[in-house]
């Protein structure tokens, strides 16, 4: 028997009704079993973290009930805690600031501070001078390279956290602080009493050397250093340079994305760097500016004061054939931490979330990166007014 047209129109309807009732029936049954597990996850997670804390409220309470000093501070006491608990991870890149260490952290970056105008390296025993700033209260005193600070105004830092002891050093504009200095090769220790300042932190120096030479100093990866970089590399080629030494030496670091925009310079569509992540999965990152020269000889600078953000920058370059690296081991800091401001101006933590390697894959972390000619630039040589490294360059480039 042939149904009407009308029929199976009727039967169609209720046909495609029935699909839809049995669809949304299913998919709702299907959501509130997804949603009583997801609950149900919840509940037992956040029951595993009540458990998991209920040690640390509880030693909260014995503080507060039990304390001889009362009233106790609660913000230092959270602080100290997220200190503690940054510590456990055994990374000594990630840490706790708290809210005026991370304003400290970050002024070098930005541009200016006030303090006494060194580079120094915190992330050892001791706080350690790597290169006083031109023209700072701490170069007019005579700081060096290499100088340990043992104590602060008469007393011993030692025992204290680098970051620490900084702290201790920076403080407003026109107080003195006194330093008592280790320096290696020197029997007895050594005094410097420096009034501070503020300090304008210099990007970039560069000059013209027999009038073909450009050289430019990078002291740090900042926010304004492609910019400063940029432009004197478009001056230095416009008065004549044929040749550009770029002088990374004790340039610790600073921001990622500067180290690729300053390489960008040099470089044309390529890959400057590898995130890797812990689980193995990798991301690149290109070059993000339109390149100013593309066949001007390179020779860079490094010693052990070359770090993190300079280290991209040189090692892709060399990776390329694109620069002839000179000097000493870099510091090998193949890591890569985000800082992450806490809400409320508590500060922030700076956690290591990423290896990174090098275009052709290296893996620098505490390997650092080999130059292609090494030669030491001794502490004889700097006080004796001698630069091995950079007439070394000068050297290589009038044999060619």
């Amino acid at each position: 028997m042939r149904l009407s047209k009308k029929i199976l129109f009727i039967v169609g309807v209720f046909g495609f009704l029935g699909f839809i009732a049995i669809f949304l029936i299913g998919f709702f049954y299907g959501q509130s079993t997804q949603l009583n597990a997801s609950t149900l996850l919840l509940m037992n997670k956040n029951s595993d973290v009540d458990y998991l804390f209920s040690p640390y409220l509880e030693a909260w309470e014995i503080v507060h009930d039990q304390y001889l000093e009362q009233p106790v501070n609660d913000i230092d006491m959270m602080h100290g805690s997220i200190q503690g608990m940054m510590g456990s991870l055994g990374d000594p890149y990630s840490a706790y600031l708290d809210p005026e260490e991370f304003r400290e952290q970050n002024a070098p970056l930005e541009g200016e501070y006030t303090g006494i105008g060194a580079w120094v390296d915190t992330s050892g025993e001791f706080l350690i001078i790597v290169s006083p700033m031109p023209n700072s209260p701490a170069e007019d005193v005579g700081l060096k390279p290499g100088d340990v600070v043992k104590k602060i105004d008469n007393q011993d830092v030692t025992n204290l956290d680098p970051s620490l002891v900084l702290r201790k050093i920076l403080g407003p504009a026109d107080t003195q602080v006194l330093l008592t200095i280790i320096r290696e090769g020197e029997p007895d220790l050594l005094e410097f009493e420096i009034t501070r300042a503020v300090i304008p932190v210099p990007s970039v120096e560069s000059e013209l050397i027999n009038k073909h030479i450009g050289y430019i100093r990078l002291y740090t990866f900042g926010a304004n250093s492609y910019d400063d970089f940029s432009q004197a590399v478009t001056q230095l080629l416009g008065q004549g340079a044929d040749n550009l030494i770029i002088d990374l030496r004790n340039n610790t670091g600073g921001y990622v994305d500067s180290a690729i925009d300053i390489t960008s310079i040099f470089l044309e569509e390529k890959v400057v760097l590898i995130e890797e992540w812990g689980d193995g999965t990798t991301k690149d990152y290109l070059t993000s500016k339109d390149p100013i020269t593309l066949d001007t000889p390179l020779y860079i600078l490094v010693n052990k004061g070359t770090a993190s953000a300079s280290e991209i920058t040189a090692g892709a370059l060399q990776d390329y054939n694109r620069a002839i690296l000179i000097g000493t081991t870099t510091f090998g800091k193949g890591l890569i931490q985000n800082w992450i401001p806490l809400k409320g101006d508590n500060g922030a933590i700076r956690i290591s979330i990423a290896h990174w390697l090098t275009p052709y894959g290296r893996q620098i972390q505490d390997l650092g990166l080999t130059p292609d000619i090494e030669i030491e630039f001794t502490e004889t040589d700097y006080y004796n007014n001698i630069d091995t490294q950079l007439e070394k360059a000068i050297e290589e480039i009038t044999a060619d």
